[in-house]
């Protein structure tokens, strides 16, 4: 199965429709963890004296860890849904391992970009779609930090083009969604992410071999 951008749109498509209301209510969930993550963090920031704009040290490092739970989560969660999007639950949401492994590679990831951002924002991008998997081979296979990154750049190389393409359109679809007010961004959110899963899984050779119909008609 090889990758293109309208494959992998089509798929998360069809897979939302496969069972939309569980996506829109795990999306509300989740959308729901990351605001509680942002509670506790202002509180802790108000009780500090700090602001939004002057955020305390401790606050942040308690976003940086909370948040990166939930990340794990929610990319566990997109890579069951994209398997066996029949069965999955919102008991995938919590995968707490391996924390420090995604954590890692959560700051390295960040820093080659905002460092490429800064180097004519260019090299920023390069970052981006060099690393923009790593995250995913984290969880999935529980390689460190370095090795997700490599393996990032592995799977990615001579795709490098439509992958850009793949997050300009899922961008507009996202965008989309928010000016469609929030309902329009409790679909647009898991179309987009079981999309970008399905990149991950075309490019590193594990697509199932099930798929809805639809999706197979690759372009």
């Amino acid at each position: 199965m090889g990758f293109t951008v309208g494959s992998a749109i089509r798929f998360g498509w069809e897979t939302f429709k496969s069972r939309p209301w569980f996506f829109v209510g795990t999306t509300i969930v989740i959308l729901f963890a990351y605001g509680v993550v942002g509670g506790i963090t202002s509180g802790i920031d108000a009780a500090l004296g700090a602001t939004p704009e002057s955020p305390s040290i401790i606050g942040s490092l308690i976003n940086l860890l909370l948040s990166t739970f939930v990340g794990m989560g929610v990319t566990a969660f997109y890579l069951a849904a994209h398997d066996n999007p029949e069965t999955v639950d919102l008991s995938t949401l919590w995968h707490p391992q391996p924390f420090w492994k995604f954590l890692g590679a959560s700051i390295l990831v960040g820093l080659a970009i905002g460092i490429g951002f800064v180097l004519l924002i260019v090299p920023g991008i390069i970052a981006a779609l060099y690393f923009m998997f790593t995250m995913f081979i984290v969880i999935d296979k529980e390689l460190g930090p370095i090795e997700a990154m490599k393996e990032s750049m592995r799977i990615t190389k001579g795709y490098r083009w439509p992958l850009l393409g793949l997050i300009v359109l899922l961008s507009l679809i996202a965008l989309a969604g928010v000016i469609a007010l929030f309902v329009g961004l409790l679909v647009a959110m898991p179309v987009t992410a079981l999309a970008f899963t399905h990149a991950y899984r075309v490019l590193s050779g594990r697509a199932p071999t099930a798929v809805p119909v639809d999706a197979r008609l690759a372009a």
